[in-house]
């Protein structure tokens, strides 16, 4: 019993230890909005996306980012504005590229630079000879390879150039096959550049969940420790609408090395100003379209003092949320106690039927085969229930019938089995021929049987007429012994021939079946 315990708890200590170490391994996460946009409201009034740039053919709405049409030679990309200020980092790419035809042109390329690329570059709507990375959504086939739709990850020190006819295949790091065009959902890319390593996780769009499926690891790769993000496409002879929904950039920090609050949000003295600037003038365009909604509409009332009834303060808020969790665990008490009187109630119930049986010894019913009925004052009493050797001999009782029903049914279908083979045999003529045999032997046994009984009956007849002696012989109407035994012969001769006649018949008849 030591030694179980022992062992328990060491298994217990391992759990516990294996599970502290792999929370104490999870880097902290930090959501970067300067790095990322998603909708409602993806782009301002005037068309322009926050913290974000972009040019060529992209289109921005307040849903998504088309960066390149559907059209035949179109190019657009989408860069942020500002450098990162971080070294390890997660993208999360919510994108669609639809098309009317089987296959599309040219793709979509997620990238990591020190600089912004071109609006109109050569390499999916960017810049060749970058430096840093790039993650390519190829959808068109130039080597003929058939391997495309294709999802690749290329490093560039900027003197590389992209080698278009064989789709990369020479320059890239890793890559997978995987269908991301027309499909019913949009799809999903996970890019993870952590401790120098780069993965990329991947779902097709087939079901409206997040379950990624691996497409790429990379380890030992050296990047820029800062750059610009940027979302390129293009399309060519074939063309794709390249929809870009959500890009959402988040920090990795390794643990205990998390930033301090005044650090994440520490901000240079240019930036700053910038802000400030910017808030100040919208700040005043807000209060100037105040005023001139007054003075347009004189008659409407100043509502302000009615929306501050709408909302509530921090106390009501924090008193609200007391409540709220108190109602909660109140409902949960309740729900145990009714839990408890449940069970206290079967166990008076089971108690009560135990005494009943101990005081009555077992015996319940009465001669006549039915229980008396309780009287006043008197405690029901037990009634006998089928017990468990009697379910397992009734159950093997069935099993038994069935085994037995089985084997009967196996040999009446092998006596059926039997029977169509000799039918079969009969209708080709070689049954026909032994049934046929058969019946002529059996008639010919029969007929040798009764030529022996006539023969035995002639010889009793004959002893009886020679032990009566001469007082017969003078009878003129008596028939000799010798007339006898002919006439008795041409019968039996005629009623052979007659058989045999008779057995021909039936076999020429049966020829014809």
């Amino acid at each position: 019993m030591s030694l179980f315990r022992v062992a328990s708890w060491t298994f217990i200590s391992a759990v516990l230890f294996g599970v502290i170490w792999t929370e104490a391994m999870v880097p902290h996460r930090k959501f970067e909005y300067k790095y990322s946009f998603k909708p409602p409201y993806l782009a301002q009034k005037d068309g322009s996306v926050p913290f974000w740039q972009y040019g060529g053919n992209a289109i921005a709405s307040a849903e998504n980012v088309r960066v390149a049409p559907s059209l035949r030679s179109q190019k657009g990309a989408i860069w942020s504005k500002s450098k990162t200020n971080f070294d390890w980092w997660e993208t999360e790419i919510v994108f669609r590229v639809t098309g009317r035809g089987r296959i599309g042109a040219d793709g979509l390329a997620f990238w990591f630079t020190e600089n912004p690329g071109a609006y109109d570059g050569n390499v999916f709507g960017s810049s060749d000879k970058w430096v840093g990375l790039g993650v390519f959504f190829d959808s068109f086939d130039n080597d003929n390879k058939h391997n495309n739709p294709y999802i690749m990850a290329m490093v560039n020190d900027g003197t590389k150039e992209f080698d278009h006819t064989n789709d990369g295949s020479s320059q890239m790091l890793s890559g997978c096959v995987k269908d991301f065009r027309n499909k019913p959902f949009p799809t999903r890319a996970k890019i993870e550049y952590y401790m120098n390593t780069l993965t990329v996780l991947f779902h097709n769009g087939m079901t409206n969940n997040n379950d990624y499926e691996i497409c790429l690891r990379v380890e030992n790769l050296h990047l820029p420790r800062y750059g610009y993000f940027g979302v390129s496409a293009a399309t060519g002879g074939l063309a794709d609408d390249h929809d870009v929904l959500q890009f959402l950039t988040t920090s990795l920090y390794p643990p205990g090395q998390a930033p301090a609050p005044g650090q994440a949000t520490k901000v240079s003295p240019e930036e700053e100003t910038k802000l400030s600037q910017e808030y100040a003038d919208y700040q005043k365009k807000l209060d100037q379209q105040k005023e001139d909604y007054k003075k347009e509409h004189p008659q409407v009332k100043d509502t302000d003092s009615e929306f501050e009834d709408w909302f509530e303060s921090d106390s009501q808020r924090e008193l609200r949320q007391i409540f709220s969790g108190q109602t909660q665990i109140y409902d949960q008490v309740r729900l145990l106690s009714q839990k408890l009187d449940e069970v206290v109630g079967r166990q008076e119930r089971s108690l009560g039927l135990l005494s009943a049986l101990h005081q009555g010894g077992g015996q319940i019913a009465t001669q006549g085969g039915a229980p008396p009925p309780p009287q006043m004052g008197q405690q029901q009493p037990f009634v006998d229930t089928i017990r468990r050797h009697e379910v397992d001999a009734l159950l093997t009782n069935q099993n038994t019938m069935i085994t037995a029903a089985r084997e009967i049914r196996n040999f009446l279908m092998e006596v059926s089995t039997k029977m169509d083979r000799v039918l079969e045999k009969q209708d080709r003529g070689t049954g026909t021929a032994q049934v046929m045999g058969y019946d002529t032997v059996s008639i010919v046994n029969e007929v040798r049987e009764a030529l022996n009984g006539v023969k035995r009956d002639t010889e009793t007849v004959a002893q009886k007429l020679i032990s009566q002696g001469p007082s017969l012989s003078n009878c003129p109407t008596c028939v000799t012994p010798l007339v006898l035994m002919l006439s008795i012969a041409v019968h039996l001769i005629i009623l052979f021939i007659y058989f045999m006649y008779r057995d021909s018949k039936e076999s020429q008849a049966k020829k014809f079946y």
